[in-house]
């Protein structure tokens, strides 16, 4: 897992570098940087929707006496693809957008659910329970 992670680490950068030059040769320089703006500001505002829109779902469920799980899973991916688009890039922009925004947040949610069960299959994760 560290040896992905530091992979990551390393190529997504380069990537980003790589697709930032590119567009700024084909589209102009300050037509880069404003459209890297504006998929900050979007993406700000798209997580600040989601986030309230799943804070909210997730106290009515409780208050409802029922455990917010799919919610939880929402809230992650919004939190994971709010932070990669306030980084500069449009790799990471895709990425974040791919998990703010609802339809595709679903395939996120299922392969989080498929890795979480796969983890608590092999002893990773572990669930502890107050009675």
């Amino acid at each position: 897992m560290f040896r992905l992670l530091l992979l990551l680490i390393i190529i997504v950068p380069a990537l980003e570098i790589a697709v930032l030059i590119l567009s700024g040769n084909v589209l102009g320089v300050w037509p880069t940087i404003l459209l890297i703006i504006a998929t900050g500001v979007l993406g700000a505002w798209l997580a600040k929707k989601e986030g309230l829109q799943a804070l909210r779902l997730a106290q009515l469920q409780t208050q409802q006496g029922q455990l917010p799980s799919g919610v939880i899973l929402d809230g992650i991916c919004i939190l994971v693809g709010g932070v990669v688009l306030l980084t500069p890039g449009f790799i990471t922009d895709a990425i974040g957008f791919f998990l703010l925004v609802p339809a595709t947040r679903t395939i996120a949610k299922g392969f989080l659910l498929k890795l979480f069960n796969q983890m608590i299959k092999n002893g990773n994760f572990v669930i502890m329970t107050r009675k």
